[in-house]
């Protein structure tokens, strides 16, 4: 087998094969849509935070020092460096720490209490953050409105994904978890849309709009979690061993009577969830090495793709290399619409042509566009003075193929591929380590971005080129195809590849250790016995 070879798992009738039955119901559709509406939460607000700090009015309120910058006021300032500014940072990454640390908790509360609770915290918080962010009339307000939301997102994003997962049928598992960043997306296009629309406002208010709408989104989640079905998964877990409920829920899920083969591996899965905490298990037991290094890696590379330098700071780059304000607002809804486009893009190709070929492709697409702005940046933008309007332009197509590559690939695939690995008795701890290093990535990022851009110039773009150069190799060598497999049955996968089943061990091998462990179990017995009868 040659390296990075993986796994072939089952088909076009994969479900089949691993005797379940079912299809996609409109009762599927109409929860994953509620739920999976949740993204635009965390999207909306990636597309407010860049497009209002671009805004002079905004600016010149929280920020004047930045503003004076902007304007050219101070002309010893290099172009690189017009918008670097410690508390403007602050206020774009408070968010993500709040929410990494919101995440943590929000997985104790998905375990014990279900999907659907979490979900309902998390709209209730982000909510009430939007009401701060329409109101500040200081920078205490904006950084208390950054902090509910970024509460709201932890429990928001530790359980979407997850929910969406366990509800959808394997074989079309991927299209529906994609629809998670594809809500995304649209939430970000939604954001900048906004945005280009009250940038104008007489009297520079319009950003209040932009910051208070959050609560529009995060109101129909919270209606609608109201009315979402607890997933099977998690009724068989709160209902100890009672599975009349999970199979009534499996039944509606699927259209079908026959779920009993999907039930008994659920019930298999529950039952080994019952021994121990799911984040000590995850981080404790070598079997579980694999799933551990996915859930920290593929969420890192996500980040330092640089593609949060294009969600929170489109706008405020196009300003940087000369672009006017509507110009910038405008450039950051087309490379929005670019991105929305490869998300469906991804829900109708991920579970056809799988996993590592979407994240390979777009690899090499984010490579290539990631240099060519960096090339087009070292050779036409100085320190002092405009790039030619034709520059500029190139550098957004360019950008629109960057966010296109990333959208149909390590976007959605993010937070599909950790979720679908993990066993039901470490899923939950999965997840929250996913979002976890998503939050810490996204706040050192957004806390280090416009330095970096002052300091390095162009070589920030040729940075994150190289980090996603070395984020396809991880993926060439080290991540095992995972289409249409059930969830239950995904730990073949580490045993069959050519790394990690060194790890984990083989089939083989553990069918020797059972073996053993019952010999054992059998010889206690019957010592047991035979002492009771002495």
């Amino acid at each position: 087998m040659a390296i990075g070879a993986f796994v072939e798992g089952p088909t076009g009738g994969a479900a089949a094969a691993a005797g379940y039955n079912g299809r996609v119901t409109s009762f599927v559709v109409l929860s994953c849509i509620v739920a999976g509406s949740g993204g635009i939460l965390f999207g909306y607000d990636l597309g407010i935070s860049g497009g209002v700090t671009s805004m002079e009015s905004f600016l010149k309120k929280f920020f004047p020092e930045v503003y004076h910058q902007m304007k050219g006021d101070k002309v010893d300032v290099s172009n690189y460096c017009r918008f670097d500014s410690e508390l403007l940072t602050v206020f774009t990454s408070s968010l993500y720490v709040a929410g990494l640390v919101a995440t943590l908790f929000a997985s104790s509360v998905t375990t014990r209490y279900g999907r659907r609770a979490s979900i309902l915290i998390g709209g209730s918080v982000f909510i009430a953050g939007s009401v701060f962010g329409g109101a500040a009339v200081n920078v205490y307000m904006l950084l208390l409105n950054r902090i509910l939301l970024g509460i709201g997102l932890g429990f928001t994003n530790q359980s979407i994904p997850l929910y969406l997962s366990e509800m959808a049928p394997p074989q079309y598992r991927g299209a529906i978890n994609n629809g998670f960043e594809l809500c995304i997306s649209i939430g970000i296009l939604i954001a900048n849309l906004i945005n280009y629309g009250v940038a104008k406002i007489e009297g520079g208010w319009g950003w209040r709009i932009s910051l208070s709408m959050a609560a529009v989104p995060a109101a129909f989640l919270t209606v609608g979690a109201i009315f979402l079905p607890e997933t099977p998964s998690f009724l068989i877990q709160r209902g100890g061993g009672n599975t009349d409920a999970a199979k009534a829920m499996l039944q509606r899920l699927r259209g079908t009577a026959g779920v009993q083969k999907e039930l008994d591996d659920l019930v298999a899965a529950a039952g080994a969830g019952q021994q121990g905490r799911p984040l000590r298990t995850l981080l404790g037991k070598k079997k579980y090495r694999p799933q551990l290094a996915m859930a920290i890696l593929i969420p890192f590379f996500n980040q330092v793709t640089g593609i949060n330098v294009i969600n929170f700071y489109a706008p405020v780059m196009f300003r940087t290399i000369g672009l006017k304000e509507s110009a910038s607002l405008m450039s950051a809804v087309v490379t929005r619409l670019c991105a929305t486009a490869a998300n469906v893009v991804a829900m109708v190709v991920v579970d056809r042509s799988g996993r590592r070929k979407l994240l390979l492709a777009g690899g090499v697409q984010m490579i290539l566009s990631q240099f060519a702005v960096g090339a087009i940046l070292a050779a036409k933008f100085k320190d002092h003075g405009a790039m030619d309007k034709e520059y500029a332009y190139l550098v957004l197509v360019i950008m629109c193929v960057f966010v296109a590559g990333f959208a149909w690939s390590w976007g959605p695939l993010t937070y599909l591929v950790p979720t679908e690995i993990c066993p039901l008795e470490i899923r939950s701890a999965g997840q929250s380590v996913v979002i976890a290093v998503i939050f810490l990535a996204t706040f050192v990022i957004g806390q280090t971005f416009l330095a970096m851009l002052c300091h390095l110039r162009s070589g920030t773009f040729f940075l994150f080129g190289g980090w996603v150069c070395l984020m396809t190799l991880f993926v060439f060598f080290f991540l095992p195809e995972t289409k249409q497999l059930p969830m239950e049955q995904m730990e073949q996968v580490w045993r069959r590849h050519w790394f990690w089943r060194r790890v984990v061990g083989t089939e083989e091998e553990e069918d020797d250790v059972m073996s053993a462990e019952t010999a054992a179990a059998g010889s206690a017995i019957a010592l047991s016995s035979s002492r009771g009868r002495n």
